[in-house]
C-alpha cells in the first residue's frame, strides 16, 4: 500500500479487492492492489518492476504501455506522448494514467 492511500479500502461491493496486473504478452510479470489515485508507474513499483520513465509528465512517451483489460482514463486533451493513433492501438503513459478498477498491462507499447 501507499503512504498516501492511508488505510483506504478498494475492495469492491462484491468483496474483492481490484489489482493491478503486469505482464509481457502472456506473462504475468507480477500483480498489486489497487490504490485509488496511484499512477501505473507507482503500482509497477509496488510490484517489483520497474517502467522506464523520462518526463513523468506524459510529453516524451517513454514510459508507454498498452492496456490490455480494464480502464485507465485519458485526459480530455492527449499530452503530446500520445496521438488518437496509438490510444486506438489502447496505448496508455504509465507515468500519469491511474487506474480505476481491476487493470492488465502489457509492460510493451502496442506494435
Amino acid at each position: 500500500m501507499s503512504a498516501k492511500s492511508g488505510l483506504e479500502d478498494n475492495s469492491t461491493d462484491d468483496g474483492n479487492v481490484p489489482v493491478v496486473r503486469f505482464l509481457q504478452g502472456a506473462k504475468l510479470l507480477g500483480q498489486t492492489r489497487l490504490v485509488a489515485g496511484d499512477t501505473i508507474v507507482e503500482h509497477a513499483e509496488s510490484a517489483g518492476l520497474k517502467i522506464p520513465t523520462n518526463c513523468t509528465s506524459g510529453t516524451c512517451g517513454t514510459c508507454m504501455v498498452t492496456l490490455v483489460e480494464g480502464d485507465v482514463e485519458l485526459p480530455e486533451i492527449l499530452p503530446p506522448g500520445l496521438d488518437d493513433y496509438l490510444v486506438e492501438r489502447c496505448a496508455r503513459l504509465s507515468c500519469i494514467g491511474i487506474p480505476s478498477n481491476d487493470v492488465d498491462i502489457d509492460i510493451r507499447p502496442p506494435l
